[in-house]
């Protein structure tokens, strides 16, 4: 039932997998976007970025906010989500960021596992 919910909700929807860098091309005013970028490390052992070749640098998370701002200025509305961590929360501090929990089953350290803080980012309220 919920996957037909979710199919009838996104009728018309163009919903597309890219690199973020061509979304300043084509976003238009009252477009919606969501980015989900390879989170920021929470450590330097928790440091997976490679869902793409070459990873995921530091300069990709920063080319990335700028972007944000940029179709942010221009009236498109912008979601990201991230890991809860002082430089995400720097990098996006003029926009609304809520806190929220997700479950992580795998860790080396089974003490770490469970619900970790991630955030939310918005250009608008919820």
């Amino acid at each position: 039932p919920n996957l037909r919910l979710c199919s009838t909700v996104l009728q018309g929807a163009d919903i597309q997998a890219r690199d973020f860098r061509e979304l300043a091309q084509w976003a238009t005013p009252g477009d919606f976007v969501y980015f989900d970028p390879p989170y920021v490390p929470r450590s330097a052992t928790a440091a997976f970025t490679d869902y793409t070749p070459g990873g995921f640098s530091w300069d990709d998370h920063l080319q990335l906010a700028d972007l944000f701002g940029q179709l942010h200025n221009r009236g498109v509305r912008v979601m990201l989500s991230n890991a809860d961590v002082p430089l995400v929360r720097d990098l996006y501090s003029d926009f609304d960021i809520e806190t929220v929990y997700a479950a992580r089953a795998i860790n080396s350290r089974p003490d770490r596992r469970g619900n970790i803080s991630e955030v939310v980012v918005r250009n608008y309220k919820s």
